[in-house]
C-alpha cells in the first residue's frame, strides 16, 4: 500500500531487484510503501521440500538453498519448480534448468546434468568458490529426495 492508500500488485519476482547502479535498493518499493498482503497460489501436483545449507544449525543466513516441487507420473518428471537462495541478490529460478528435467526419468546422471546446466556460468569470488560446487551436491540432494518415492 502507497502512502496515498492506492495498492498495486507484484510479482515476487518483480519485487526484487538486482544491484545495477543502485546496491543500496534490494525492492522497488518506493519509501512509505507497505506489504500488507501477500497472495499465495494454489497448491500444485508434486512433492516439495525446502533446503538450507548454513555454517551452522542456527538461523544464520544461508550459504544455499533450494526450495522445489517435483511431479513424477509414469517414470518421467512431469513438473519442476526449482528456486535458489543465497546465489544472486534475489532468489533466482533458471527456467532452462526446470525444462531440461521435464519429460525425463530421474536419475543421478540427469541431477548432474541440471546442476552444470545450473552453474555453466557461475562464477566465485575466491573466498565463495565453495559455494559452487555445493550448489550442485544440494540440487542434486534435493531432486533425489523430491523424485526418490515415486521410483518405488
Amino acid at each position: 500500500m502507497k502512502q496515498d492508500g492506492t495498492t498495486r500488485q507484484l510479482s515476487l519476482d518483480s519485487l526484487y531487484l538486482l544491484p545495477g547502479d543502485r546496491p543500496d535498493r534490494e525492492t522497488v518499493l518506493a519509501p512509505g510503501e507497505l506489504i500488507t498482503d501477500v497472495i499465495l497460489p494454489a497448491p500444485v501436483e508434486g512433492r516439495q521440500t525446502y533446503r538450507k545449507v548454513r555454517d551452522r544449525a542456527s538461523y544464520a543466513f544461508a550459504l544455499v538453498s533450494v526450495a522445489g516441487i517435483v511431479a513424477v507420473a509414469d517414470g518421467r518428471i512431469t513438473r519442476a519448480d526449482l528456486a535458489f537462495g543465497g546465489l544472486a541478490p534475489k532468489p533466482w529460478r533458471n527456467t532452462q534448468v526446470e525444462d531440461l528435467l521435464i519429460g525425463q526419468a530421474p536419475s543421478e546422471e540427469l541431477f548432474g546434468e541440471a546442476g552444470d546446466l545450473l552453474l555453466a556460468e557461475a562464477r566465485g569470488f575466491g573466498a565463495n568458490d565453495f559455494k559452487i560446487p555445493l550448489t550442485r551436491r544440494t540440487l542434486v540432494s534435493v531432486l533425489t529426495e523430491l523424485t526418490q518415492e515415486a521410483g518405488k
